[in-house]
């Protein structure tokens, strides 16, 4: 295919996957006529949340009437899914002329995959330029390929945690590292700050931001909610307060999220309006973000219990899941995979209470080997490994209304999702 060919000689432009630094992806930009600069965008940075509020955002502006131009990453099953112009992905045939045409501009110009995308992105994006950008950050942000914007509308700030840190120096892999690689450089316009795993974080963040002269916005100091009996739930700021239904989306995380995503969109004043909030948080589109398999071949296998898929990979990522399994009256049940480079003993201590843990392979050259990872769980009494996702599944002992979640990477849950 067409397609494939452009992105398997993208993949040889650079000896790298990873390339830290803003210089190319700046040439190639300037070769495009600095399309960067001509687009009203969102900037996303964060290491846990950035896509489910990216999410919430989205479909809030949908449900106004906004157009929108959306940049993701990872892809989840399909490339396309990081290329969204218009409210629509771009189809094979389209991405791939869009692709062509960068491609020649680049010239083989060395360029790492993540920068020539993002390079791709910006280009086609420069062709509507009333539509709002919600573009994600890659690795960090400082010297990320999406940081090359000269302005934007607002900069959101999702949960920090550690992540990547085999990309920071050995000497220097903390927190407070890792919060100046994605603050540090952040423009000035609009910060909004999600909620924060502990008081150390947003202290950090505070003090890393303290010079920039941008509209500073924290959960909990300027805008929060609190849940109410009847299963609805309260968002408040300093506009007021909205009384909103049970969003589509499981976790109580997740209302952390749409409080940041309100927030946003309130700070902006763009005339987003509460019928628009309470109508969109009921059909927010999230990919393997606790996501609820209810048909397909694997749902098929476990038959009336549940199965839920999820891309969790890190240790914020395993404490908010293990928070959302602790409200389920059942036996939980976890089928796990993970790159190689993660923390795996930091993010399996956050298992409590699973009746079988379940370890397998994802066909990644980057994971972890299921068999490896079975041995980190030395004092759970039910773990196994399977070598597929299909074995895995048959294999759980399930009883009736049990729940299964597949966890641990965003590779796998991509995988799952196909396979479904």
């Amino acid at each position: 295919m067409k397609l494939q060919k452009i992105l398997s000689n993208f993949q040889k432009l650079h000896p790298k996957e990873i390339d830290l630094s803003l210089d190319r992806i700046k040439n190639l930009c300037e070769k495009l006529g600095n399309p960067q600069d001509k687009i009203k965008a969102i900037s996303f940075i964060g290491t846990n949340a950035k896509n489910s509020t990216i999410s919430v955002i989205y479909s809030i502006l949908k449900e106004a009437g906004f157009k929108c131009n959306v940049y993701t990453s990872p892809h989840i099953q399909r490339i396309n899914e990081r290329f969204v112009y218009n409210n629509e992905q771009l189809n094979d045939d389209e991405l791939a002329d869009l692709f062509e045409e960068v491609q020649k501009i680049n010239n083989n110009e060395p360029i790492t995959f993540f920068e020539i995308l993002t390079a791709c992105y910006f280009y086609k994006a420069a062709d509507y330029p009333d539509n709002i950008n919600l573009i994600e950050s890659g690795l960090f942000y400082r010297l990320d390929s999406s940081n090359v914007l000269k302005s934007n509308l607002a900069s959101v700030v999702t949960a920090i945690s550690e992540d990547h840190l085999d990309w920071l120096p050995e000497n220097d892999r903390t927190i407070e590292r890792i919060i100046f690689e994605k603050t540090s450089s952040l423009l000035n316009s609009n910060i909004i700050v999600a909620k924060q795993r502990d008081t150390k974080t947003i202290e950090c963040i505070k003090k890393t931001i303290s010079e920039n002269k941008s509209n500073k916005y924290f959960f909990n100091e300027d805008f929060s909610f609190t849940n109410e009996e009847n299963g609805n739930w309260y968002y408040e700021d300093k506009l007021g307060g909205l009384r909103l239904p049970t969003p589509n989306i499981l976790g109580q995380f997740q209302l952390e999220n749409i409080s940041t995503a309100i927030a946003t969109l309130r700070i902006l004043d763009i005339g987003i309006k509460e019928d628009h909030i309470k109508k969109a948080i009921t059909k927010i589109e999230s990919i393997a973000r606790l996501q609820e398999i209810k048909s397909g071949k694997l749902k098929d296998l476990v038959k009336n219990n549940m199965l839920i898929v999820d891309g969790s990979h890190n240790q914020h990522g395993a404490q908010v899941l293990n928070e959302y399994l602790q409200t389920l009256n059942c036996n939980k049940h976890v089928i796990l995979g993970m790159m190689a480079n993660k923390e795996h003993d930091k993010y399996i201590s956050y298992f409590k209470d699973i009746s079988s843990i379940t370890t397998i392979d994802i066909p990644n050259q980057n994971s972890i080997s299921g068999k490896e990872l079975k041995d980190k769980f030395k004092n759970h009494p039910n773990v196994q490994y399977q070598e597929s996702i299909d074995q895995a599944i048959k294999s759980v002992p399930l009883k009736e209304n049990d729940i299964l979640i597949i966890t641990g990477s965003l590779y796998l849950a991509g995988e799952v999702l196909n396979l479904n």
